[in-house]
């Protein structure tokens, strides 16, 4: 095989990577093997969890929606990403948008496979993620609120894969899942501010076109301070462990995005704050290793005595 050939296949194998956003579902990934491991199977072990054939299933059946929902998401926005990212638009589009097509359907077909595989409540949850996703991009992400709020609970939304596998029933995670659907409105209000441009040129009714930048700033203000509830009711959780410290960063952080963003005027600024979120929820992923799962194993075990 000769260079030229090797280097073409090398381009498009890193523009794939790039249309399905490969670091974020690497983080997905971490985030749903951590998130099983230190919350949702608290009643088994290390071991029983890693090598769960079905948790494997399930978190192969996310990457493949997850990763379709980016090629058919990147499918519909490719004239706003032209202006709003034109760097990785050049390189998304090293590949030819039949070939995407082709494995956005594709990859829908295997995660509805791996969610059969599991069980029918399974390939249901993800059949119906998988329309989700569609309707979103198609539809939904046009208009301020509805798009604003599908965009949030879709990005939440492979947790709860998780969530109904184990089907782990907690306060302490149902208070975490509103703490993190909160952080992920903001991020999605600050990215929408920072894709103004684009969203205008091409008609995208965002809640920043539809109602101003400081309607969407004021939002986000109100957002950031509801954040502070359900922080301050994990604290009152024993659990929570080490993982307080997180949320004590998490508090400080916030307050300063509430600050940095009230001043925000350009899109350079918009999008180190969104940057600064995307951090934040990354740190807060490896610090689910932080949790003391030894409190929820005992209170299970007291309930079933």
């Amino acid at each position: 095989m000769s260079s030229f050939k090797i280097k073409k296949i090398s381009f498009k194998f890193l523009s794939l990577i790039s249309v399905i956003r490969g670091y974020n579902i690497l983080i997905l990934v971490f985030a749903q093997y951590l998130a099983a491991i230190f919350i949702f199977s608290s009643k088994k072990s290390l071991r029983e969890t890693v090598l769960d054939i079905d948790l494997l299933y399930v978190v192969l059946a996310t990457v493949c929606v997850v990763a379709s929902g980016y090629i058919i998401n990147n499918f519909y926005d490719v004239k706003v990403d032209r202006i709003n990212r034109p760097l990785k638009s050049s390189i998304d589009n090293y590949v030819k948008q039949s070939t995407k097509l082709n494995l956005y359907f594709f990859l829908n077909f295997l995660g509805f496979l791996f969610g059969w595989f599991v069980s029918f409540r399974a390939a249901f949850f993800f059949a119906v993620y998988i329309f989700g996703i569609w309707f979103y991009s198609h539809k939904l992400k046009k208009h301020p609120l509805t798009g604003l709020i599908s965009a949030t609970v879709l990005t939440i939304l492979p947790f709860f894969a998780i969530f109904i596998y184990f089907k782990n029933f907690s306060k302490i995670i149902f208070v975490h899942a509103i703490f993190l659907f909160l952080v992920l409105m903001i991020r999605e209000l600050i990215k929408d501010l920072q894709n103004m441009k684009g969203a205008i040129v091409n008609n995208y009714d965002t809640f920043p076109v539809r109602y101003g930048e400081k309607k969407a700033k004021q939002l986000s203000l109100f957002l950031l301070i509801l954040t502070i509830f359900p922080m301050l009711i994990l604290f009152n959780y024993p659990e929570l462990s080490y993982m307080k410290y997180y949320f004590y960063l998490a508090m400080i952080t916030l307050t300063l995005v509430a600050v940095y963003l009230w001043k925000s005027t350009e899109t350079k600024q918009y999008i180190k704050l969104h940057n600064i979120l995307k951090l934040l929820l990354l740190i807060g992923v490896f610090s689910l290793v932080f949790i003391d799962t030894s409190l929820i194993v005992e209170k299970v075990i007291d309930k079933l005595n």
